[in-house]
């Protein structure tokens, strides 16, 4: 992030933290629509079957997508979707699923200007703990709402979840949507309209919550945020984001870590943990 998205950010939450003062009683959606008005946050083949979605854009946060009895084999290990375009997804399937017995989901969100494959430090993880990993790519850069509002990125993860559940048996109950940076922003964003989806959201030192309508459902929301970071500062987290989700009624796990701008794989590993115990 350069110095002036920096200092933007730093003003951003010092005019948020004084709304917040001064107005202690906003709900969450009043407060979050309010605090995040000018926040700087910041198709589709795969390598051997072809999945569409529509290139429509469309503000609508709502995913369609729901697990069912898959009716395709489902390949363990690294799959590659998209293989021959610019930005695609990656499917990794324990060597341990079996379609007898539904296995917990993930959806992993990388940060801005980055890719699926930072979560490749995940898949012995998955594989210990039985968690069939999607990671897709935004459409751009980084992801749609960040940028301005809700569009191709969230048809894209909705084709992606329909190619995985149609080879996949999915519990319907352990199913995340894990981001990190910009990825923290869009899952505390993108989740909130589809809590009938997402049992639990993970954020990984977030910027922010660009929350719309619908809201559905209560996910269980765990954040981390490194003491030190530089780029989004704890203060977001610890001061806006953890009480506003908590106005709403949300059950939020915090955990500020020592470090900056930055996911520490025991964090990493905590919030897995908490994700498949909880």
């Amino acid at each position: 992030m350069s110095s002036e998205n920096i200092l933007g950010t730093a003003v951003w939450v010092r005019d948020i933290m004084n709304l917040w003062e001064q107005s202690p009683t906003l709900t969450r959606r009043r407060f979050v629509t309010t605090a995040l008005e000018g926040f700087p946050l910041a198709f589709f083949c795969q390598n051997s079957a072809y999945i569409e979605f529509s290139r429509e854009s469309s503000e609508d946060p709502r995913l369609t997508a729901r697990p069912h009895k898959p009716f395709r084999v489902p390949i363990p290990g690294e799959s590659r979707l998209g293989a021959e375009l610019d930005r695609g997804a990656l499917l990794y399937i324990p060597a341990g699923h079996s379609n007898e017995i539904p296995s917990p989901l993930a959806v992993f969100l990388h940060g801005g200007g980055g890719s699926a494959h930072y979560w490749n430090r995940v898949y012995s993880e998955c594989d210990d703990r039985g968690i069939i990993l999607v990671a897709p790519e935004s459409r751009s850069r980084t992801w749609d709402a960040i940028e301005g509002e809700f569009g191709l990125d969230v048809k894209f993860l909705d084709s992606v979840l329909r190619y995985t559940f149609d080879r996949c048996s999915v519990d319907s109950e352990k199913i995340s949507l894990v981001g990190f940076s910009d990825g923290a922003s869009y899952s505390l964003s993108l989740g909130p309209s589809n809590g009938d989806l997402f049992s639990h959201l993970i954020a990984f030192s977030p910027g922010g919550s660009q929350l719309v309508e619908p809201v559905v459902g209560l996910p269980k929301i765990f954040v981390a945020h490194g003491s030190e970071d530089s780029v989004l500062p704890v203060s977001i987290s610890k001061n806006v984001i953890v009480p506003t989700f908590q106005i709403d009624g949300y059950e939020v796990n915090y955990r500020e870590f020592d470090g900056g701008h930055e996911l520490p794989q025991d964090i990493l590993i905590e919030a897995l943990d908490w994700f498949v115990e909880s």
